[in-house]
């Protein structure tokens, strides 16, 4: 079995040096795939860039929590503040896209309404993943499976990283978690293989997050699995909360500077895997998905 990567950046359009740091990565550096928030403060100006970037594949990152809506406050009044902003209280969100009818109607309408704005992008939807991997809850799956099929996506992140990647920082807490995560996140690639909706089979960058620097990627590359591996970051030209309040910790800096190393592009080159987005991999392994 070969070795398919795909080189993902993370929040395109949350902030103008969000897109420059994904233009500069994709022009000089080794990524190959961007998550477009549709609704970002900077979403356009990410539009733009990603027009004049032919190598660059483009998905939706789908907006859930700690992020601004598409729809119109008034259309939407459980998810979001008079502003449109949805916060970051993803526990009781989740309750609530549980137990709550309207809430899950609302819910609905919203993720319709982000890909239909990344419809008229012109753009074409190489994959679809989740701000803060919150469709890991059964409900938000649930729904996001079907209206993906209903819109045409025909890829979708899963968050498996494998325990070793966590344990390699000390993040046992993120061990434990994944260890408790797995049956659902099986249960999670079945899902998505009944719905024929192809997906990665291992991820980096969870227990890093905001932290994906030239050591951790050349840690990434040093034992990667066959099979489909995403590697994702937030690369920027600024860092923490200079992109937004919730970010006060990650090195969105140091992310783009090992996407752009010389040292990582060297590890690239000296081992044997097909580079590209979802679109590219699922293309060059000949599945044909319903």
């Amino acid at each position: 079995m070969r070795r398919h990567l795909i080189v993902t950046a993370d929040d395109f359009g949350l902030h103008e040096a969000v897109n420059e740091g994904v233009e500069q990565a994709s022009r000089r550096g080794i990524l190959t795939a961007a998550s477009l928030m549709v609704s970002g403060p900077a979403s356009e100006d990410a539009v733009r860039r990603a027009r004049r970037l032919p190598n660059l594949r483009v998905g939706l990152h789908l907006v859930l929590a700690d992020g601004w809506a598409t729809l119109p406050p008034w259309a939407i009044p459980n998810l979001v503040d008079p502003q449109g902003r949805m916060d970051d209280a993803m526990f009781s969100r989740g309750i609530r896209y549980f137990v709550s009818r309207t809430v899950r109607s609302q819910m609905a309408a919203e993720i319709r309404a982000q890909f239909r704005a990344f419809a008229h992008t012109g753009l074409a939807l190489d994959h679809v993943n989740v701000h803060k991997h919150f469709h890991l809850h059964p409900t938000i799956l649930g729904f996001l499976i079907q209206i993906s099929r209903e819109c045409g996506a025909r890829a979708m992140r899963v968050p498996d990283e494998p325990p070793w990647f966590a344990a390699g920082v000390a993040r046992w807490d993120a061990v434990a978690y994944g260890s408790l995560l797995a049956p659902w996140i099986l249960w999670m690639k079945h899902r998505l293989r009944a719905a024929g909706i192809f997906h990665n089979d291992q991820i980096f960058g969870i227990a890093d997050s905001g932290a994906m620097d030239e050591e951790r990627i050349l840690a990434a590359l040093s034992r990667l699995p066959v099979g489909v591996t995403e590697i994702y970051l937030h690369p920027a030209t600024e860092s923490g909360e200079a992109i937004a309040e919730s970010m006060r910790s990650y090195r969105h800096a140091d992310e783009l500077a090992a996407l752009l190393s010389p040292r990582v592009r060297g590890a690239l080159a000296a081992i044997n895997v097909h580079r590209g987005g979802y679109g590219d991999v699922l293309q060059h392994v000949g599945r044909s998905l319903a």
